[in-house]
Protein backbone atom coordinates (compact mmCIF):
# COMPACT_ATOMS: atom_id res chain seq x y z
CA UNK A 1 0.00 0.00 0.00
CA UNK A 2 0.95 3.57 -0.57
CA UNK A 3 0.18 5.22 2.41
CA UNK A 4 1.56 2.92 5.41
CA UNK A 5 1.53 4.17 8.69
CA UNK A 6 4.86 5.21 8.75
CA UNK A 7 4.75 7.43 5.81
CA UNK A 8 1.65 9.21 7.43
CA UNK A 9 3.29 9.68 10.84
CA UNK A 10 6.15 11.19 8.62
CA UNK A 11 4.01 13.73 7.11
CA UNK A 12 1.97 15.09 9.87
CA UNK A 13 5.90 14.79 11.69
CA UNK A 14 6.85 17.57 9.04
CA UNK A 15 4.10 19.24 8.33
CA UNK A 16 1.75 18.99 11.52
CA UNK A 17 4.17 19.32 14.17
CA UNK A 18 4.30 16.12 15.81
CA UNK A 19 3.28 12.74 14.46
CA UNK A 20 0.20 12.55 16.51
CA UNK A 21 -1.20 15.78 15.59
CA UNK A 22 -3.67 14.67 12.91
CA UNK A 23 -6.08 17.31 13.23
CA UNK A 24 -3.78 20.47 12.46
CA UNK A 25 -4.98 21.97 8.81
CA UNK A 26 -1.27 21.71 7.75
CA UNK A 27 -0.94 18.34 8.40
CA UNK A 28 -4.27 17.66 6.97
CA UNK A 29 -2.90 19.24 3.95
CA UNK A 30 -0.40 17.68 3.25
CA UNK A 31 -1.15 14.28 3.52
CA UNK A 32 -3.98 15.17 1.37
CA UNK A 33 -1.11 16.88 -1.46
CA UNK A 34 0.03 12.99 -0.99
CA UNK A 35 -2.81 11.16 -1.96
CA UNK A 36 -3.34 13.75 -5.05
CA UNK A 37 -0.07 13.09 -6.36
CA UNK A 38 -0.55 9.09 -6.02
CA UNK A 39 -4.08 9.31 -7.55
CA UNK A 40 -2.79 11.52 -10.46
CA UNK A 41 -0.32 8.97 -11.21
CA UNK A 42 -2.65 6.17 -10.92
CA UNK A 43 -4.83 7.79 -13.80
CA UNK A 44 -2.00 8.90 -15.74
CA UNK A 45 -2.18 5.09 -16.47
CA UNK A 46 -5.55 3.97 -16.04
CA UNK A 47 -7.45 6.93 -18.26
CA UNK A 48 -10.52 4.78 -17.66
CA UNK A 49 -11.11 4.85 -14.25
CA UNK A 50 -13.98 7.18 -13.78
CA UNK A 51 -14.21 6.01 -10.16
CA UNK A 52 -10.69 7.49 -9.22
CA UNK A 53 -10.95 10.62 -11.38
CA UNK A 54 -14.04 11.40 -8.82
CA UNK A 55 -12.69 10.55 -6.13
CA UNK A 56 -9.59 12.83 -6.96
CA UNK A 57 -11.74 15.66 -7.64
CA UNK A 58 -13.50 15.52 -4.13
CA UNK A 59 -9.77 15.46 -2.69
CA UNK A 60 -9.18 18.48 -4.40
CA UNK A 61 -12.20 19.99 -3.06
CA UNK A 62 -11.49 18.93 0.37
CA UNK A 63 -7.39 20.71 -0.09
CA UNK A 64 -8.91 23.82 -1.68
CA UNK A 65 -11.35 24.04 1.46
CA UNK A 66 -8.91 23.48 3.81
CA UNK A 67 -6.44 25.97 2.18
CA UNK A 68 -8.77 28.62 1.81
CA UNK A 69 -9.23 28.07 5.94
CA UNK A 70 -5.84 28.23 6.59
CA UNK A 71 -5.16 31.19 4.52
CA UNK A 72 -8.60 33.03 6.39
CA UNK A 73 -6.74 32.01 10.35
CA UNK A 74 -2.43 32.52 9.02
CA UNK A 75 -1.40 34.04 5.71
CA UNK A 76 2.25 33.62 6.38
CA UNK A 77 1.39 29.70 7.21
CA UNK A 78 -0.53 29.76 3.88
CA UNK A 79 2.28 30.83 1.88
CA UNK A 80 4.84 29.08 3.39
CA UNK A 81 3.02 25.31 3.04
CA UNK A 82 1.43 26.27 -0.65
CA UNK A 83 5.36 27.07 -1.59
CA UNK A 84 6.67 23.93 0.38
CA UNK A 85 4.27 21.57 -1.23
CA UNK A 86 4.55 22.78 -4.65
CA UNK A 87 0.92 23.84 -4.68
CA UNK A 88 0.27 26.35 -7.60
CA UNK A 89 -2.21 28.72 -6.36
Amino acid sequence: MYLTKEVKEEIFAKHGGSATNTGSSEGQIALFTHRINHLTEHLKRNRHDYNTERALVKLVGKRRSHLDYLKKKDVVKYRELIKELGIRK
